[in-house]
């Protein structure tokens, strides 16, 4: 499966602290090999998008990121607020 970092993600992961972005690849691994269904990711699809889904890295962070043809793409990464960009 490939994997796509937009801009904003990029930006917004520089700036997370090292606990949670070792968290992120821990949930990343889970999300690949789980085809988004362990429940600890409590993956949803966001409301009003065709395409874009959220899922949790800790009960205060998550990232969101779009299914394409052969993968996923990273959109952005951060508190529960970055589910308003």
């Amino acid at each position: 499966m490939r994997i796509e970092r937009s801009p904003s993600f990029d930006r917004y992961y520089k700036k997370l602290p090292k606990n949670v972005k070792d968290l992120f690849k821990k949930k990343m691994k889970l999300l690949l090999s789980s085809n988004f269904e362990h429940p600890s990711l409590r993956v949803k699809k966001i409301k009003g998008t065709k395409n874009i889904w959220e899922a949790s890295i800790t009960k205060s962070y998550r990232f969101t990121f779009e299914k394409i043809a052969d993968g996923i793409r990273l959109r952005v990464i951060g508190k529960h607020n970055i589910l308003k960009k």
